[in-house]
């Protein structure tokens, strides 16, 4: 809390660096929406809309750095899982608005993103629309989510007394995804559509 109030004090700009901050680290970080609704909760003169705003302007740039680091991960990603994530990807990439749709969809969600850029670094994803997409779907959760703060914010902080616990098990069901992700067999989904996994290696250990 007093972080939040220090960068308040620098109004939108204080919130932008915080947003930046937030999203450009892979775990152990609340989500975004949490850190608004309180810098909201500490002062309600803020403009709703302007401060979804900025806090989407923040959360994407900071997604894009996240974004830049996860691609070097790519390295250590087993040569089958590779293979596998460039399906999904050159799939994606020959749909007009593929990524604007799946960015979108998952923006407008409270949920974290984190592990959704780090899928997007490793499959080496190269769209505008993955920002566009993702930029809009922010800006309608956050207005929803900064209007119902107090009804939202509470319970969630609630039903965890240890703030810490709740993260880490957010970012545990994160990565949880991630490797389910990377062990679907998207080749024989995409063109026969079945579902079938296939060992989930990821790293070349």
């Amino acid at each position: 809390m007093d972080i939040l109030e220090i960068f308040g004090e620098f109004s939108y700009f204080g919130i932008f660096l915080v947003l930046i901050g937030v999203n450009a680290a892979p775990i152990l970080m609340p989500p975004s929406w949490i850190v608004l609704t309180s810098f909201y909760l500490l002062d309600p003169t803020l403009n709703v809309v302007i401060l979804a705003m900025v806090g989407a302007t923040g959360a994407t740039f900071g997604r894009f750095i996240l974004k830049r680091i996860s691609v070097v991960f790519r390295r250590f990603v087993a040569e089958e899982q590779k293979s596998n994530l460039d399906v999904i990807g050159n799939y994606l990439n020959n749909k007009k608005y593929g990524y604007v749709v799946a960015s979108f969809l998952f923006g407008a969600t409270p949920l974290p993103s984190n592990m959704l850029f780090i899928a997007y670094g490793l499959m080496r994803a190269k769209s505008l629309g993955i920002y566009v997409g993702f930029w809009f779907g922010r800006v309608i959760s956050y207005i929803v989510m900064i209007y119902f703060g107090n009804a939202v914010l509470t319970p969630f902080l609630e039903l965890f007394e240890d703030k810490l616990t709740a993260i880490l098990l957010i970012d545990g069901a994160g990565i949880a995804l991630i490797i389910l992700f990377a062990s679907i067999n998207w080749t024989l989904l995409i063109t026969k559509r079945k579902i079938k996994f296939v060992k989930p290696k990821i790293w070349r250990i």
